[in-house]
Parts: C-alpha cells; structure tokens; sequence
C-alpha cells in the first residue's frame, strides 16, 4: 500500500493495521524518517517537500512491486509526506512484513535505499543562511547500486 500526503501519520496506528489479520507475518520491519534539526552543520528551520501528484504514486507503486517481486512479502506501507515540515516531524514510514525475518529486514533496507533515489521528491531546506535545494548524495547513490548488482 502506499500514500503520499501531507498529513501526520501515527506509525504505531500504521504497524497495527499492516499487521492486523494476518497470522502468516513472522517479521515486521518498520523505517520511519524524520526530519531533522542539522544538516551539513546547519541548523534546518524546516524543510519542504514537493512532488508531481500521479507521478510520484506510480514510481513508488514500481519499487513496492519490485520489493514484492524479489522477497517474499505478506504486507508492505509506504508512506511519504509532503509540504513544509519542522524538526522533529516524520517524513517517511516503510514498513515490510514477511513470515520470516531476513525478508522483511532486505525488503524494508530496499524500500528506503529506493525511495531516497528513485522517488521523485524534492526537498528544500531552510535554515540560517536561507533557503536552498538539497542535492543527491553519493552515499544515498552507493546504497542503491548494492540492489542493482
């Protein structure tokens, strides 16, 4: 299931509903980000994100597929966020379920290397010195090339 929104998200509240009725889960593995209040030793005042509705949905709706495709999965929940958020709030919540626990642990580790690379958002960051595009990182880069090899 994925939703892209602006709203909060409970992940306690989105775990149970993952899990509820469904006696075959062995392993739950949940990623939640969260914004956070420095960056590149800047304090961040807030950071926004924006994304081009239809289009994000389906890039998402293609990396929850390829999750299901190489792991065997009983539930999966992407949840991403968008709009301007402070320090402190959750962007994303990933969580995969699996009857075993290896599954769920490469599914969800996927989902989020995917989601930070092939997901189309874009994040603006406020802070002291104003306000300006977050790149791509390498780093995030070189996590997903490890699924593609």
């Amino acid at each position: 299931m994925i939703r892209v929104q602006q709203q909060p998200f409970d992940p306690g509240h989105e775990l149970s509903l993952v899990r509820q009725g469904r006696s075959t889960i062995g392993g739950t593995v949940m990623f939640l980000g969260t914004v956070r209040d420095l960056s590149d030793g800047k304090n961040v005042k807030a950071m926004t994100l924006e994304h081009y509705p239809g289009m994000t949905e389906k890039a998402l709706a293609e990396i929850e597929a390829e999750a299901q495709r190489r792991w065997p999965l009983d539930a999966t929940l992407i949840i991403h966020r968008y709009g301007r958020l402070e320090p402190g709030e959750d962007i994303v919540l990933v969580i995969a379920a699996s009857a075993h626990r290896e599954a769920a642990f490469a599914a969800c580790h996927f989902l989020i290397d995917w989601l930070k690379t092939r997901a189309p958002f874009w994040k603006l960051e406020e802070n002291d010195g104003g306000a300006s595009w977050v790149a791509p990182k390498d780093s995030d880069d070189d996590a997903a090339k490890r699924w593609t090899e």
